[in-house]
């Protein structure tokens, strides 16, 4: 089905490549797009670029905290993910995608896996930038954690689809072959719901809950 766009070593053919950038370019337009809809200000005070900054740190120093580690990257972290989403819950969705290219650049620094440009750009840029979307939800009833989940998701597929190109042809000879198409995808989402879980428990806290609030309105006034 996807033979012109991927070849049998699990590359990418030039219509692959193509057919991504395109991709991309198309869900940063649409990103961008309807940013202005869910932004708070069009133009970031310094407040808000503290705040960015902050989010940044915070979700680099917690991404050490590993609760659990995968054989193959990736982590169960102490709720490292928050801090962007938390971006993108109060500034929107352009804000929430710039902060989190910034951090996947630093992950990247951290705990880099070169395979290809396009894995590093699935692992790596897309993924953390795609945590942006969860600015959509900002305005809905319980937005953040709606948005918090469907950030894990979107970056979860990046992940599955750097995975299911480049990582699988480094699976021993006796691995099924049947299972190469789903393994990439119940590999990263086994540790990215697991941390989606621990911290939309600890968003349920009433008190947790409380103490966002007031932080939000702090970095939103």
């Amino acid at each position: 089905m996807f033979s012109f766009l991927v070849t049998a070593e699990g590359g990418l053919t030039a219509a692959g490549y193509l057919a991504c950038i395109l991709a991309g370019i198309i869900w940063f337009l649409l990103a961008t797009f309807f940013a202005g809809k869910n932004s708070v200000k069009c133009k970031m005070s310094t407040k808000q670029l503290v705040f960015c900054a902050a989010a940044i740190a915070l979700a680099f120093i917690t991404s050490y905290i590993k609760i659990l580690k995968m054989p193959w990257g990736g982590s169960v972290t102490l709720c490292s993910m928050l801090f962007i989403v938390l971006i993108a819950n109060w500034y929107g969705v352009r804000a929430g995608i710039l902060v989190g290219l910034a951090y996947g650049i630093l992950q990247f620094i951290q705990e880099p896996y070169v395979l290809s440009f396009f894995q590093v750009c699935c692992d790596y840029i897309l993924a953390f930038a795609a945590l942006g979307i969860a600015g959509f939800f900002a305005k809905s009833p319980k937005g953040l954690l709606k948005g918090y989940f469907a950030a894990v998701l979107a970056r979860g597929a990046f992940h599955a689809l750097g995975g299911y190109l480049y990582w699988m042809s480094y699976m021993p000879d006796s691995f099924p072959q049947s299972l190469k198409s789903v393994y990439p995808i119940v590999y990263n989402y086994s540790f990215l719901l697991t941390e989606a879980l621990l911290t939309m428990v600890v968003l349920s806290i009433p008190s947790v809950a409380s103490a966002l609030l007031q932080v939000k309105k702090t970095a939103v006034a």
